[in-house]
C-alpha cells in the first residue's frame, strides 16, 4: 500500500499544482521541482500498471488516433442570439423583465474567440470530452483535450457533471507557434482561433500537447445535489472554480442593462491587452428558476444574448507598397507596414485594394495609416491619419513596368487595374499553377509555391496542365525531393484529375470567377463543351453572373490559347461532368445568397447541401432571390435583403428547413 499512496500522493501534488499554475496563474513548484515529482511518478507506474488510473497527469502526453468519431450530446448546445448596438441589447433586457415587473440581475462574460466544448465527468472523474458540432452531435476528441492542462482529469469533489467551455490558444503561445512555423517553412495560421481548431483536431494528440492550449468554463449542468445556495449563474461559476475549473477573471454581476453598456464600455479597448482573444460580450439572466422559465426558442436561450464589438482599428506606419503580378495578369499593391497588434495578431501587410484605391486615399509611403481587418481576417488600409508631415511626402504614382517581367503595363477598358500582357510572365504563369493546385481548385496536396518555381525555374512545367505530364523520375532531379516524396506528389496530381466540374472551372482562373461563381456556372452548364459553347445572352441570362462576368467568360471560352489548354486537359483525361442527381426538389427553384461565417458549415458545404435539394446559389442578392443564409459579419449583402425583404436564414433556420 505504500506504493499505492506515494502515487496518490505524486497525482494530488501535481494535479495541485497544474491547478495553481494553469487557473489561478499562481505557482507554487519550480519547473525542477515540478519534473522531479512527474518523472517520479511515470517511473511508478510504469513499474506498478495496476495502478496507473484515467486521471493520472501522465495521462496527458497523447497518443494517436485512427480518426475522431461523432457522439450525440446529453444535453443540447445552443447558439447565441446576437446583438449590435445599444438599443439592440435594451429591447433584449425589456423583453426578459417583462414579465418579472422588475428589474433583472444579470451577468457579464467576455466572449472567447475559440471553440465550444462539452466535458463530461462521472464521480469528479473527467471521462469524456465533445466539440460542439451542430449542437446535437458533436466529435468525441478526449484525448486531445486530456492534453490540455487547464482542464482538470479529476475534479477536487466527486461530483457528477456536464461543463460547457471555450478551448482558446493565448496570443503568445500563436505568436510563437507561427514563428516556430516560419523559420521551418511551414504554413503559418491567420489567427488563434484557427490555430487552436487546427490544433484539436490532431489526430495525433502528442501535436496537440505541444500547442499550449487553454480553456475557461462558463456553465455547468449538475446531475447531483450542489450546494443550496447555487441558485443564480454567478454562483454556479464561483462552484465550478472551487472544484478546479478555470472561469475567466473578469465575470460580472451587474444589477441593470445600464451596467452592462458600462462594462461594454470598459472592455472595448481594454480587452486587447489580454493574452486571449475576445470578440464580444455574452450577457446572462443571473437567477437560474427565471432562465428555466423565460426557456429557449429552437435554437438560443431567451435568458441570454452576446453583444458583437465592432472591428478593432489601429494606427500604424506605412513603410512601402509592394508590388504582386497575380494570376490574371493583375498588378495588385500591397502596403507594407510597421507590424502592429490587430485582433489577435500581429500584422505587417495589408490591402490597398488597387491603384484607384491608393488615388482615392492619397496613400503616401512614410504616411500614418489606420487598418482595420475585414471580417476579422484580412487587414486593410482605410484611410490616411490627419498629419502635417502628409503633404510634404511625395505622392504615389502607378508602375508603368510588370514587377515581375517588366513588360509595359496596359488597362483594360472598363475595368480597374493594371495588367501585365506578357502571357509568359514566370510571376503571372507560378500564380496561376499554384491558384490551380490551391484547395480551393483542383486541391493537388504536397504542391506549393517552392515546388511550383522550382519546376518553373528548370523549364519542367509553363503552365498547369504541364503539371499532369510529369513522372516521379522527373521530380526526383529537384532539390530535396527523393523517390517516395516523388511519388506522393506524383499520386496527388493524378488524383486531382477526378475533381468535379466546379473545382476544375475555379481552377481555370478566369478573371470574376471564383468558387462561388464557379458554383453557379456549374449549376447551368453540366460539362466544359456546354461552356464553351454558351452564347454571351445565355451567360447573362444565369441568376447571380451579369454582363461584366458573363463577358469575362464568353471571352475565356473564345481565347485561342485557352482552347488549346482545354484541349489538352480533355486529352489527359480531365474533363468531369456536373450532371449530379439532387438528393430531393424540397428547395427546388429557390435561389439562396450565402454571406458571413457560419458556425457549422463552410459555405462550400452549405452551397452544396442546396445544390442537392434542388436550388441554386448566387453571389448577389437581387428581387430574385428568395433566401439569404447569414452567418456572422454578414455585411452590404445581408443590408441589401433586409431592404429587398428577402426572407433570412440562420443557420439553424436552414438546417431545419432541409432536415
Amino acid at each position: 500500500m505504500e506504493t499505492f499512496e506515494r502515487i496518490e500522493y505524486l497525482k494530488n501534488e501535481i494535479n495541485k499544482s497544474n491547478y495553481e499554475y494553469y487557473v489561478n496563474e499562481n505557482p507554487y513548484l519550480t519547473d525542477f521541482e515540478y519534473d522531479k515529482l512527474f518523472a517520479e511518478l511515470k517511473d511508478l507506474e510504469e513499474k506498478y500498471p495496476m495502478f496507473k488510473t484515467p486521471d493520472s497527469p501522465t495521462q496527458r502526453v497523447g497518443s494517436v488516433s485512427e480518426k475522431f468519431f461523432p457522439h450525440k450530446h446529453k444535453y443540447r448546445l445552443y447558439s447565441l442570439d446576437n446583438s449590435y448596438n445599444a438599443e439592440d441589447l435594451e429591447k433584449w433586457y425589456e423583453r426578459v423583465c417583462k414579465e418579472y415587473d422588475k428589474e433583472l440581475e444579470l451577468v457579464c462574460e467576455l466572449k472567447i474567440d475559440g471553440l465550444a466544448i462539452a466535458l463530461t465527468y462521472e464521480n469528479g472523474v473527467f471521462v469524456r470530452g465533445v466539440t460542439r458540432g451542430d449542437g446535437v452531435t458533436g466529435e468525441d476528441i478526449t484525448q486531445n483535450l486530456k492534453t490540455i492542462k487547464a482542464i482538470p482529469l479529476k475534479l477536487f469533489e466527486p461530483k457528477n457533471l456536464e461543463v460547457r467551455g471555450e478551448i482558446y490558444m493565448p496570443k503568445s503561445s500563436f505568436e510563437k507557434l507561427n514563428q516556430d512555423a516560419l523559420e521551418n517553412g511551414e504554413k503559418v495560421f491567420a489567427n488563434p482561433r484557427n490555430a487552436a481548431s487546427g490544433s484539436l483536431r490532431q489526430l495525433d494528440s502528442t501535436i496537440t500537447a505541444k500547442r499550449d492550449l487553454s480553456m475557461f468554463t462558463y456553465t455547468a449542468i449538475f446531475e447531483d445535489k450542489v450546494d443550496k445556495t447555487c441558485k443564480t449563474h454567478y454562483d454556479s461559476i464561483q462552484k465550478l472554480k472551487e472544484l478546479g475549473f478555470k472561469v475567466n477573471p473578469n465575470i460580472r454581476l451587474v444589477k441593470n442593462i445600464k451596467e452592462v453598456l458600462e462594462y461594454l464600455h470598459e472592455w472595448e479597448s481594454k480587452r486587447f491587452e489580454l493574452n486571449y482573444a475576445t470578440d464580444g460580450v455574452v450577457i446572462k439572466v443571473n437567477d437560474i428558476a427565471i432562465q428555466k422559465d423565460l426557456g429557449y426558442t429552437a435554437r438560443a436561450p431567451k435568458w441570454a444574448t452576446a453583444f458583437k464589438f465592432p472591428p478593432e482599428e489601429v494606427k500604424t506606419k506605412l513603410l512601402d507598397i509592394e508590388l504582386n503580378t497575380g494570376k490574371t495578369g493583375v498588378v495588385t499593391p500591397v502596403a507594407v507596414l510597421e507590424p502592429v497588434q490587430l485582433a489577435g495578431s500581429t500584422v505587417s501587410r495589408a490591402s490597398l485594394h488597387n491603384f484607384d484605391e491608393i488615388k482615392r486615399l492619397d496613400v503616401r509611403i512614410g504616411d500614418e495609416v489606420l487598418i482595420m481587418k475585414a471580417a476579422e481576417i484580412i487587414p486593410k488600409v482605410i484611410k490616411v491619419v490627419d498629419n502635417p508631415s502628409h503633404q510634404s511626402l511625395p505622392e504615389y504614382f502607378p508602375p508603368t513596368k510588370c514587377p515581375a517581367c517588366g513588360s509595359d503595363l496596359i488597362e483594360k477598358e472598363g475595368q480597374v487595374g493594371l495588367y501585365c500582357p506578357n502571357p509568359d510572365c514566370e510571376s503571372l504563369m507560378c500564380a496561376k499553377i499554384e491558384y490551380w493546385a490551391s484547395k480551393e481548385a483542383m486541391d493537388i496536396d504536397k504542391v506549393g509555391p517552392s515546388l511550383i518555381a522550382q519546376l518553373y525555374d528548370r523549364k519542367m512545367i509553363s503552365n498547369p496542365v504541364d503539371l499532369y505530364k510529369l513522372l516521379p523520375q522527373d521530380l526526383m532531379m529537384l532539390d530535396l525531393i527523393q523517390e517516395k516524396s516523388a511519388s506522393n506528389i506524383y499520386m496527388s496530381v493524378q488524383n486531382s484529375k477526378t475533381r468535379p466540374l466546379n473545382r476544375l472551372v475555379t481552377a481555370l482562373g478566369i478573371r470574376h470567377v471564383g468558387k462561388e461563381t464557379a458554383d453557379i456556372l456549374t449549376g447551368e452548364f453540366h460539362s466544359l463543351d456546354e461552356l464553351k459553347g454558351a452564347t454571351l445572352e445565355q451567360l447573362s441570362n444565369v441568376e447571380g453572373i451579369g454582363e461584366i462576368i458573363a463577358r469575362s467568360i464568353y471571352e475565356y471560352f473564345h481565347d485561342e490559347n485557352n482552347l488549346k489548354l482545354l484541349d489538352e486537359l480533355k486529352s489527359l483525361g480531365i474533363n468531369p461532368s456536373a450532371k449530379v442527381k439532387p438528393k430531393s426538389d424540397k428547395l427546388a427553384g429557390k435561389i439562396f445568397v450565402l454571406t458571413g461565417t457560419l458556425e457549422h458549415l463552410t459555405r462550400d458545404e452549405a452551397s452544396e447541401i442546396i445544390k442537392s435539394h434542388g436550388g441554386k446559389t448566387s453571389s448577389s442578392v437581387s428581387k430574385k432571390t428568395d433566401f439569404v443564409l447569414a452567418g456572422v459579419n454578414a455585411g452590404s449583402k445581408l443590408d441589401k435583403a433586409q431592404n429587398l425583404g428577402v426572407i433570412i436564414l440562420t443557420e439553424n433556420d436552414f438546417l431545419e428547413m432541409i432536415k
